[in-house]
């Protein structure tokens, strides 16, 4: 009859192979992920909206050059009618003209009694207004370079005159309940673009600094997608 084997010594042989087994390292991979963002203002039970015009400013200062012959107001405005008819389902209304009590920015938007008889003048749930402020600015400088002499074969720094162009976008949007005047809703969007040459199209410059800043603006009427990244554990 075989002797019975001792509990301890049978533990230990069924103990080796998950001590000789080597560990399992957990891993992490990196994934990139949408999600959604959304929208600012709150579009429920508001069907209708009006640009009311936007304030022009401008800033003197070093290096800005003498005003362009671009219609800021008018090109913000148009590029702004297209984002809201491409992004939201509101019906715009035609502002046509305001008189504003004040130019001040920070003054008119606690008047909510001149927003308020705005919006029931224009038939609007929505107003918005603002300011904007388009820069164009000499950036033209000298940038030191270094070149190889061909009569020694040395190499040299010189100083060398590089004409370039900044374009600086200024937004303020202000969005207002046309029916009870109260501010919803204000932000500043700023863009800045520099390109070669001391005579660049300030249109041009302006184009690209909206189309910088259009998705931003978008996600103030609408939902937007974002990507992100998560870090996940694996076996």
């Amino acid at each position: 009859m075989p002797r019975p084997v001792a509990a301890p010594l049978l533990l230990a042989v069924l103990l080796v192979p998950l001590l000789a087994a080597p560990p399992v390292e957990a891993g992490v991979v990196e994934v990139r992920i949408k999600l959604p963002v959304r929208a600012k203002v709150d579009l429920t039970g508001r069907k209708t909206v009006a640009i009311a015009p936007f304030v022009t400013v401008g800033r003197e200062g070093a290096g800005r050059q003498a005003e362009s012959s671009v219609d800021v107001q008018r090109e913000f405005e148009r590029n702004l009618t297209k984002l809201l008819r491409r992004e939201t389902d509101l019906k715009l209304v035609e502002a046509g003209r305001v008189d504003y009590p004040t130019y001040e920015l920070e003054l008119l938007a606690r008047n909510r009694d001149f927003w308020r008889a705005l919006g029931e003048r224009l038939q609007a749930d929505l107003l918005l207004a603002g300011s904007l402020d388009f820069d164009v600015q000499d950036k033209s400088g000298y940038r030191t370079e270094e070149y190889v002499s061909p009569y020694d074969g040395r190499t040299y720094y010189r100083q060398v005159l590089v004409e370039q162009t900044g374009f600086e976008y200024d937004i303020v949007l202000q969005v207002f309940d046309g029916r009870t005047g109260e501010l919803l809703y204000r932000d500043n969007f700023k863009d800045f673009k520099q390109v070669e040459g001391e005579k660049a199209d300030p249109l041009l410059g302006m184009f690209e600094n909206l189309r910088a800043l259009e998705d931003r603006i978008a996600g103030v009427f609408a939902q937007r997608t974002v990507e992100a990244s998560r870090a996940l554990l694996t076996d």
